[in-house]
Formats: structure tokens, sequence, C-alpha cells
């Protein structure tokens, strides 16, 4: 007896999520500065898609929490390393170990920063170069091992963690300001260097993020919530974007701030 063929169009349909979840391919992950605020929130939705994680921090107790949360919610690999990621010297060791845990990576984040004391900077040298060391120099020895190791194999994604603040020195945080100006000029020319050989290199200026950076500051201009921040910043990377404002209304904002003449700007309590 023959069977009549069920019509297609009553099959049971996949739902547009359900299709994407499956056609997902997880990435291999490298976090540093895993216990930043952005960071752990981006990790949270990295684990929840199943991403292998590799992350770096240094506070050995907050680590483990966020390396434990990840494996909860469905992180197919988490392993971690604690480091002062201050000392360049140990740099290439610990990448190259992490490189082998993961076996490859997709995506390198760099999350790693400081605030610093802005009047203590003012007339101390010694605390202003720590906010240097932390937010320029350790970032631009981990991405120079990171484009080479990328550069090499065509493949790769460095998506580094930069700042609004970056674009125009103002009195409040000129100390801070500069460090991040100064990351977003070496990761631009690293862009303009290495997309060629097929890695992407992304830039990440997010505004105020409400996370302990902030917590206590006054006065913060549209203070952004740091899970609407993450979910902005895990599309824009699998998208591959160069430059990513988050929230995207500081593209405008900044580009009104550069225009400001310099005569009236240096008069301004910004």
């Amino acid at each position: 007896m023959s069977t009549t063929p069920i019509p297609e169009q009553v099959l049971p349909l996949r739902t547009a999520h359900e299709a994407a979840a499956k056609s997902y391919v997880p990435k291999k992950i490298l976090v540093l500065g895993a216990t930043s605020g952005i960071a752990e929130a981006c990790v949270r939705l990295w684990a929840a898609r199943g991403d292998s994680l590799y992350l770096v921090g240094r506070n050995a107790d907050r680590l483990a929490v966020v390396a434990a949360d990840a494996r909860t919610r469905g992180a197919s690999f988490v392993d971690v390393a604690v480091a002062n990621l201050d000392d360049t010297g140990k740099h290439a060791e610990m990448l190259a170990h992490a490189i082998n845990g993961l076996g490859g990576f997709d995506i390198a984040f760099l999350a790693l920063g400081v605030l610093g004391d802005q009047a203590e900077a003012e007339r101390n040298f010694a605390v202003a170069n720590q906010i240097l060391q932390t937010n320029f120099n350790a970032p631009v020895s981990l991405l120079t091992w990171l484009a080479s190791y990328t550069a090499q194999r065509h493949a790769g994604t460095l998506a580094v963690l930069s700042s609004v603040a970056g674009e125009r020195g103002r009195k409040s945080n000129y100390v801070y300001g500069s460090s991040k100006a100064g990351l977003t000029a070496f990761v631009d020319g690293l862009r303009n260097r290495i997309d060629r050989e097929g890695v992407r290199v992304m830039t990440i200026k997010p505004g105020p993020v409400k996370t302990s950076m902030t917590e206590g500051m006054k006065n913060l201009p549209l203070l952004a919530d740091v899970d609407d921040v993450a979910a902005t910043l895990v599309k824009a990377i699998d998208k591959g974007s160069d430059v990513v404002y988050v929230p995207g209304i500081w593209r405008i904002i900044m580009a009104v701030i550069r225009m400001i003449p310099e005569s009236v700007f240096k008069k301004l309590n910004l």
C-alpha cells in the first residue's frame, strides 16, 4: 500500500531563531581583562551561545566567579589565567599558553583599563604613569604579539576597548583620555596594516557605562546599561565592524565636541 507524502507546506517549520542557533559555529574567544564590567557582560552572552572561553584577569577570586558563571550558562570550554597584565614581560608566555589551551582563537577581546585618579595624577607622575601603563603600554604589548600571530594565519578578530574620552582632552580626565587617545591611534594604525592580511581589528568606543569603574561618579551623561553595551558589542564583533561607538549617539556627540573651536573649548568645564 502506498503512503501519501505529507505536503511540504504542513511540515513543522523551524523558527528563524532555531535555525540560526543550529547553524551557529561556536567561537574560540580570548578575553584579556575578563573581570572588567563590560567584559563580564560579554562573557555571559558568549557563554550562553556555547563559545569556548579563555579568561585572563588579575583578581583570582573574581575570575573564578566569572568562569563558574560561564560554565553554568553553557560555555563549551572555560579556562582561566590569573595575571597582572601590566607586567608586559610575561605577555608572550601567557598568550602562548592561552592560545594552546584554546587550540587557537577566533576573537581576542582586550578589555583591560583603569580610570585612575586624575587629581592625583596631576601632582604625581608615578600615578599618571600607572594609568598609561595599564591603558596604553599593556594593550600595545598584547596587540603586538596578537597581531603577529593573526597576520601569519590570515585570520582572527582583535577587538579593543578604548573610549570616547580619547577623542578630545578634557581637564576632568585628560590623563585617562590621553591613554585612550594613544590606544585608539595605535589600533587605527594596526588595522590599516593587517586588515589586508585577513585580520579584523576593531576599535570600541563606549561612553560612560554603569560598572564598578563609574560607581560613585556624579553627573555622568547618558550612563549606559552594561548589558545593553555588551549586546551591541557582541553583535558588532560578529559583524566585523571597524569602529563602534556605544551607545551609537556618542558618534554624533563626539563629532560635535571635536568641532568646538579651541578658543571656546578651553574655557568650558568638561
